[in-house]
């Protein structure tokens, strides 16, 4: 259960605290907008995973303040407006879908009804990769079979109403009660922005035809899209919305030239495949980049799929289970309807596993940066309006997105310099290293302990993706513990990998779960698994002199996994960089045992900031002047350490936390070395001389 709270009365730790609007995971779903409750809950900043993406547009659209588990919640006064009364009926309607359909289509039925996103993660990834994910979203197609429906129906109703039908359009009649349905229905599926934008699309088609006048596609969606800009000016950043709106506007202008140009190309026997593949390919078209910004593939199976699928879905399940939700006073019909509806999503469901089973039906693609979207965008424009010379505008925007294209990938794999993007990964560590040639280092991939979030998949692979790495010549797991290998796996799923290093520990002591199972996938792929008896030394990589430092020559058996972390000092020039992982006092006392080789001029700080790591000796042999704590924002445990930010003041090193600021990059050519970070304009460069100045 998610909602969001406005939070009144908040007392935290016997102290008065600023309310504002809250996001809280807990509680009962028979909660409804306008109730009074009384929260316990742990509270903080919200995650921002701030790395290359700006999170603050859709942070400030969602205007929350903070977020947080619901230990205890307890409703004090029920509310009793319009969106109360809304959100019981969508109670009762999640509670009879759950009693009646079938238990592995529920959720499905609960996503085509209401909007609720809770598939199982095996049907997400199925409906994602096979393009068929549009089925299970509320759509414009819900307020056309819904609002169009009773509208319909109303009108039949008023005509038979002789006074009324000689004297008056009844059909303006229908359109203008048909307002307040479409609203009303938008609220109870979700409120959505595919949702809110379809209602407030049928909203200016309805009201052209209450006021006597013409309406056409183009008109209404340009109207829904521009009210929506000025009621909620941060709309762009809801992907549902964008998604929606691209969608709708390759229908209308494209769907009608594409089925007429396959149509002259195919036997008239096959003009509906015609048509149905020209609309497919026509919603498809405008959206393929905005879902190459969260796919590393297109399903271009989907084209297929779509032509089997959509009619399963939309003419069988979808009425099926709207009807459904009227059925309740009736339960045999209800049970029927349910069981008829559930099988139409069961197979849907089976073509989407069936195709998502293919790999080669996924087209790799790149994110696309800004300045490519930007060019996507006015090339469409100009390829609408240019008329004659369409052909030398769709061709200058090709060639300039290939310009694009070789700058990304250049500024991906920067040649000459060494440099390390420390991510937010929240409360763990991963950082990605680009060596002077051209190849990379991957160090920890994190790893949120008891959350639903992948890192690898949020953060790992996305950035590798913008940096369009397709191979790391390692990946360095600094010890065995979730918080750095669990976003190892699906972070790098889709570039090889030279070796893996791995202190070795987790499988002499035999660690299961998310580990062994790195373990096993790496070596499937034919990976290669380094030890301390291989790593432990100089290796010189991709233009880097990398160190193994510890430890060595093998893990201390009397040692948790923290204090057996690789040690790995990375230098270019005269420029060093170390990571200790989660060393702590142990493990920094066998390595005072040679301070010489611990000089760098960048510390990633040891076990997130815990005071039982950074000891004064540490700092002092170390030298750094710039210490990276990577750390989250809602850890449990007090990190960093009041003792240890004190230890690294007095040091007189200057301290980037991935909580407060985001990402953390560091580079340098060998000589002069530039930290910078995501949040902000603090920017540190280091001259020849070591000379530190803001």
């Amino acid at each position: 259960m998610r909602f969001e709270a406005s939070l009144g009365e908040l007392d935290c730790e016997g102290g008065a605290v600023h309310g504002g609007v809250t996001v809280l995971y807990g509680g009962t779903d028979a909660l409804a907008r306008g109730d009074t409750v009384l929260v316990v809950a742990q509270l903080a900043s919200p995650e921002r995973f701030w790395n290359d993406a700006d999170p603050r547009p859709g942070e400030a659209r969602r205007g929350a303040v903070r977020s947080g588990g619901a230990i205890d919640v307890r409703i004090v006064r029920r509310g009793d407006g319009v969106l109360a009364w809304i959100d019981r009926i969508r109670a009762r309607v999640r509670a009879r879908i759950d009693a009646t359909f079938p238990a592995d289509a529920a959720p499905m039925a609960r996503a085509l009804v209401l909007g609720e996103a809770d598939l199982s993660p095996e049907d997400d990834a199925a409906f994602r990769a096979s393009g068929l994910s549009h089925l299970l979203a509320v759509s414009g197609m819900h307020i056309v079979l819904v609002v169009a429906g009773a509208v319909a129906v109303c009108r039949g109703v008023l005509v038979r109403i002789e006074g009324l039908a000689l004297r008056h359009d009844v059909g303006r009649i229908a359109a203008a009660l048909g307002l307040p349905l479409a609203w009303a229905y938008a609220l109870f599926a979700g409120a959505s922005g595919s949702t809110l934008r379809a209602a407030c699309m049928a909203s200016a088609a309805l009201l052209a035809r209450a006021f006597g006048r013409a309406s056409t596609g183009p008109r209404a969606l340009g109207v829904s899209v521009l009210v929506m800009a000025l009621v909620d000016p941060l709309v762009a950043f809801d992907v549902s919305f964008m998604l929606s709106a691209a969608a709708t506007a390759g229908l209308l202008g494209l769907a009608r030239p594409i089925a007429q140009a396959l149509a002259a190309r195919l036997p008239s026997s096959l003009s509906r495949v015609a048509d149905s593949f020209g609309v497919t390919l026509a919603a498809t078209i405008p959206c393929a980049p905005l879902l190459a910004g969260f796919a590393p593939t297109l399903a271009v199976g989907g084209l297929v799929a779509n032509l089997i699928a959509v009619p399963l879905g939309e003419a069988a399940a979808l009425p099926l289970c709207l009807v459904h939700a009227l059925l309740g006073p009736f339960p045999d019909a209800e049970r029927g309807c349910a069981l008829a509806g559930g099988g139409a999503l069961l197979a849907v469901r089976a073509i989407a596993r069936a195709f998502a089973a293919v790999p080669s039906l996924g087209l790799p693609v790149p994110a696309p940066t800004a300045g490519q979207l930007t060019v996507l965008a006015v090339g469409a424009a100009l390829a609408w309006v240019t008329g004659r010379t369409r052909g030398a505008a769709v061709a200058f925007g090709g060639a300039l997105l290939l310009v694009l294209e070789f700058e990304a990938r250049r500024a991906g794999s920067p040649q000459g310099v060494l440099r390390a993007t420390f991510l937010d990964v929240g409360q763990g560590d991963a950082a990605l290293v680009d060596l002077p040639e051209g190849g990379a280092l991957l160090i920890d991939g994190g790893g949120l302990v008891g959350s639903p979030v992948d890192t690898g998949a949020r953060v790992v692979a996305p950035t590798l993706r913008a940096r369009r790495r397709s191979a790391l010549d390692a990946v360095v797991l600094s010890h065995p513990h979730p918080d750095h290998f669990g976003g190892l796996a699906s972070g790098t799923a889709r570039v090889s990998i030279g070796a893996l290093w791995d202190s070795g520990q987790g499988e002499r002591e035999g660690t299961g779960g998310g580990y062994s199972a790195l373990l096993a996938d790496v070596r499937a792929r034919g990976t290669q698994v380094l030890r301390p008896d291989a790593l432990c030394g100089v290796h010189t990589i991709s233009g880097a002199r990398v160190e193994v430092l510890a430890p060595c020559p093998a893990p201390w058996p009397d040692r948790g996994p923290n204090d057996n972390s690789l040690v790995v000092r990375i230098s270019f020039g005269r420029r060093a960089l170390l990571f200790v992982g989660d060393a702590e006092g142990e493990e920094e006392r066998e390595l005072l045992r040679a301070p010489g080789a611990l000089r760098a001029d960048v510390l990633k700080v040891g076990h997130h900031g815990s005071r039982t790591s950074s000891s004064p000796a540490l700092l002092a042999a170390v030298g750094a002047r710039h210490a990276v704590i990577s750390t989250g924002v809602r850890n449990r445990f007090g990190h960093p350490h009041p003792t240890t930010l004190a230890a690294l003041s007095a040091a007189n090193l200057r301290i980037w936390r991935t909580d407060l600021g985001g990402a953390v990059t560091v580079e340098t050519d060998g000589e002069r070395l530039v930290v910078s970070q995501r949040a902000g304009s603090s920017l540190h460069r280091g001259d020849g001389a070591g000379i530190w100045t803001p």
